[in-house]
């Protein structure tokens, strides 16, 4: 009697344990199942990111050879922003030191281009139809899930526009300098947020 009672406590207690183990596989199961989804969606937006950079490059690329640039010779030399974004972004920074930098650059930029705008211009409706998609182009940019994927609040400073001449073609001269800066600096940012999407920075 007392061995079949055993018996029966030896029996009742597997079962209890194995129930405890298919519990705890059925959640662990359902936690990496959980995960995957969020991997997939940072994935997909991190290639995102990589296109919409793309994109800016692409259009960065055609400023030079516009109205802010006509008449004006191309070895004129070129201005970039006071961001260390080359250093910044080194692969043995952290990202989140190199998304800062980039941020300020293109801070520098947005501030340049709508400072700009203002009289005098040689041709206002040509100017503002190259600058402006770039600008609204580079707004969203500054504050999209590419530059704060922690979604944290951008403590940038607020950064200070270039002052510009006093006549139309001294100011598109500064503005094609800084256009070609602009440029070489795009190729720069493109290159680190191919690296962060690529997600070698993580290894």
């Amino acid at each position: 009697m007392r061995r079949t009672r055993v018996d029966a406590d030896v029996a009742l207690f597997a079962v209890g344990f194995a129930s405890c183990v298919l519990l705890l596989l059925l959640t662990s199961s359902g936690r990496a199942s959980a995960g995957l989804p969020v991997h997939a969606r940072r994935a997909a937006k991190s290639a995102d990111c990589s296109g919409i950079f793309g994109s800016l490059l692409q259009t960065v690329r055609k400023l030079p050879g516009g109205v802010l640039c006509f008449n004006i010779a191309s070895d004129g030399g070129t201005m970039v922003g006071q961001a260390e974004t080359p250093l910044a972004c080194a692969p043995t920074q952290t990202q989140s030191e190199c998304l800062r930098n980039i941020r300020k650059d293109l801070a520098y930029y947005a501030a340049a281009f709508r400072s700009y705008l203002d009289p005098p211009l040689r041709s206002r409706q040509e100017e503002e139809a190259l600058l402006n998609p770039t600008l609204e182009m580079i707004q969203s940019l500054k504050k999209s899930y590419c530059l704060m994927p922690n979604e944290e609040k951008d403590s940038l400073e607020k950064v200070a526009a270039p002052k510009w001449e006093n006549d139309s073609f001294s100011k598109r001269q500064k503005m094609c300098k800084m256009m070609r800066g602009f440029h070489v600096r795009t190729i720069t940012i493109n290159r680190a947020m191919g690296y962060i999407s690529s997600g070698d920075h993580r290894k």
